[in-house]
């Protein structure tokens, strides 16, 4: 992983963290906006991660804490980049987030269709508990 570094993105950098979402990540959120990730940020300025090579974004995870639970969503890393441990990476500063902060266990929010996001995750250590199922209710 040559020049890889990990780090909290800023807030100046939302456009780009959009844009990157829009070719690497898998599927959108109601909160995939500039207004989204800029409240994110404003709230927790340690909770999205990226990866950066050359001077350009090749990979994120948000490492939310809500001082009870700590959840990982927008993991994902450039099509052209991938098997190279980026994501790895990712995670590795993530849980370090989480024990720095107290937290005890980590949780991801995974699509049900997207095998290639799955086969990560396992490959993470992560399983599936099928006892849950994730509701929503969008507020507006």
């Amino acid at each position: 992983m040559d020049k890889l570094k990990i780090r909290s993105a800023s807030i100046a950098e939302v456009p780009a963290v959009l844009a990157f979402w829009a070719r690497s990540a898998e599927g959108t959120s109601i909160t995939d906006d500039a207004d989204g990730v800029t409240r994110l940020l404003v709230r927790d300025p340690d909770a999205l991660l990226v990866a950066e090579r050359d001077g350009a974004i090749v990979g994120t995870v948000i490492a939310g804490y809500d001082g009870w639970r700590c959840h990982l969503y927008r993991l994902a890393v450039d099509p052209d980049q991938r098997r190279q441990g980026i994501a790895a990476a990712l995670l590795a500063a993530a849980h370090q987030r989480f024990v720095t902060l107290g937290g005890r266990r980590a949780d991801a929010m995974v699509l049900d269709h997207n095998e290639l996001g799955q086969h990560a995750w396992r490959a993470a250590g992560y399983h599936a508990e099928e006892q849950w199922s994730r509701w929503v209710r969008p507020l507006f």
